[in-house]
């Protein structure tokens, strides 16, 4: 490996740290708000878990995927679905963020990245759709794990994301996690 790819790599890494600075809209259960790295790293996780039952899923690229879809966040911030913001300006500001985040890799590695990145934010393969479903299953989980705010909105997680729970096992997934926020609402 040539030396500059090496530091390329590197000041990646370094710049990657943004990703434990970026608040998200989330508490964990001790109370202290989730940055986007843990969740990022709970997702990737619950890829691992599930990538056996999903054999039309590349598994490397799902993990890769699971690990950077949310890296614009280190310049972006996070900018929660609560909000609804608008799906245009946000890919729009993300990928551009996304780019600049990656400009010091090797030119293969920024292709492949981005592919991935383009890839999720379209929901344009079997990996983004899968990945797709599973952060949004990662953040109500977080939702109904966390010690959250007395105003918390947990209605908000019964229709967050429902469309790209389209498969049997996500459906199952999607089921047992509906149950857990109705057993939140009627608190």
């Amino acid at each position: 490996m040539a030396e500059e790819n090496l530091l390329g790599i590197l000041t990646f890494i370094k710049n990657c740290e943004g990703l434990k600075k970026t608040l998200r809209t989330a508490w964990l259960s001790n109370g202290q708000q989730e940055d986007t790295a843990e969740h990022s790293f709970r997702l990737a996780l619950l890829t691992s878990c599930l990538l056996p039952y999903f054999p039309e899923v590349h598994p490397q690229k799902a993990l890769e995927m699971a690990l950077i879809h949310d890296l614009a966040e280190c310049l972006t911030g996070d900018i929660s679905a609560y909000l609804k913001p608008d799906a245009t300006v946000k890919v729009r500001d993300e990928e551009a963020a996304f780019q600049e985040l990656i400009a010091s890799l090797p030119i293969a590695q920024q292709k492949h990245y981005l592919e991935l990145f383009t890839a999720y934010n379209h929901d344009a393969t079997p990996e983004a759709h899968l990945i797709k479903a599973l952060d949004k299953a990662e953040t109500i989980i977080q939702h109904n794990q966390g010690s959250n705010p007395p105003d918390f909105s947990y209605a908000f997680n019964l229709s967050y994301g429902k469309k790209f729970f389209n498969d049997p096992l996500l459906q199952q997934l999607r089921a047992q996690l509906d149950a857990e926020t109705q057993k939140k609402l009627e608190k």
